[in-house]
């Protein structure tokens, strides 16, 4: 009988944590979610609190059929999907599909794939949070509610095989919203005034500066009216504040803000970006990288102060501390960040190396 099995969703993950683990230990995927909602019905009994009713799907069977041999024959089974809501009810539905018993059971998170991180999981292990696949859940459900009721409607008023989302029908009812303001929105013209002075510096040399006058002038005879009483007009410099000019580097990166980011400078699709970057979270390159989060841990701080003392010298080490300011958000958890700040390069992709090269510079800046 085997010792241990981990059940992970992704095969280029169990690939990775394998390196990590020892013989005691067999790591298997579940390559993602093992069931869902019934494909061609609507899946959901409203009279009965909508309880959802779930199938495996037929691609699904042999790998369903795989995992439960292996769990019959190990001795603990450890859940390992990934941390956010769609990885606990993963861990939650293998529990119920395997058929599992508690006594043989731990769900394990971790936020990077790294041997210290994997190891430390074990060591703290937790029982699946009901809460969390509640919420994967609720969400699932009203995707199918909102797609089941509004896409037919859109077929008929619209275009056939258009879809309705829980997300997408309020943005786009938002959009809208938006585009009814700026068309009824009127225009009122007006006359703005700049003026180039030529001012003396310290040495005498003429140098240019440019002023523009704070209002806005609104008819082109009033214009011209003031532009002439100028003409005749002495100018002087009333008051100069000098201030110093204080620059500070963007907070480490979220989900929204490496996905704008990447778009901004690499170009890259949000689809894009996340392909990347699940292929570098899986390699063990970088921490997870669906977060709300801000906040690094001491480690990561630690393990940048040494990169940039190394990099660039002792006196460039300013520690920062960034707080999240989304509501709701998880400070247990981490900002996607290098695993190895020592690693200034990484080998793959010339995808992944650029979006490798973003993630080491934002963190250490």
């Amino acid at each position: 009988m085997q010792k241990n099995l981990v059940i992970v969703e992704s095969p280029a993950k169990a690939k990775t944590i394998e390196k990590f683990l020892g013989k005691d230990f067999k790591v298997l995927s579940s390559y993602g979610h093992i069931r869902d909602l019934k494909k061609k019905q609507f899946s959901i009994d409203i009279e009965d609190d909508f309880k959802p009713h779930y199938e495996i799907p037929v691609d699904k069977k042999k790998i369903v059929t795989q995992l439960k041999e292996e769990a019959e024959k190990a001795e603990t089974v450890w859940l390992a999907s990934d941390e956010d809501r769609e990885g606990e009810a993963i861990a939650w539905h293998l529990y119920e599909v395997l058929k599992l018993k508690p006594e043989q059971t731990k769900r394990i998170v971790f936020h990077e794939i790294t041997k210290g991180a994997i190891l430390k999981a074990i060591e703290n292990p937790r029982n699946i949070d009901i809460n969390l696949v509640d919420a994967q859940q609720a969400r699932r459900i009203l995707d199918r509610i909102v797609g089941f009721e509004l896409s037919p409607v859109l077929w008929k008023k619209v275009k056939p095989a258009l879809s309705a989302g829980r997300v997408q029908s309020v943005a786009v009812r938002l959009i809208v919203e938006r585009e009814r303001e700026i068309h009824a929105f009127r225009t009122e013209a007006a006359y703005r005034v700049t003026a180039i002075f030529l001012v003396p510096d310290a040495d005498g040399k003429l140098i240019e500066m440019k002023a523009e006058l704070a209002r806005r002038i609104k008819t082109k005879a009033e214009a011209q009216k003031f532009l002439e009483s100028c003409k005749s007009s002495t100018f002087t410099i009333n008051d100069i504040n000098t201030r110093p000019l204080k620059k500070t580097p963007a907070a480490p990166f979220t989900t929204s803000t490496l996905q704008q980011e990447a778009a901004r400078k690499l170009g890259f699709t949000v689809a894009q970006t996340m392909m990347v970057a699940q292929r570098l979270y899986e390699s063990g390159n970088i921490t997870y990288m669906r977060t709300d989060s801000v906040n690094l841990s001491e480690y990561a701080v630690n393990g940048s102060k040494e990169a940039i003392t190394h990099l660039m010298g002792e006196r460039y080490v300013f520690p920062r501390h960034f707080a999240t300011k989304t509501k709701g958000a998880q400070e247990a958890h981490e900002a996607i960040r290098p695993t190895y700040m020592e690693n200034a390069k990484i080998e793959g992709t010339a995808q992944e190396r650029k979006l490798y090269d973003l993630i080491w510079k934002r963190t250490i800046a």
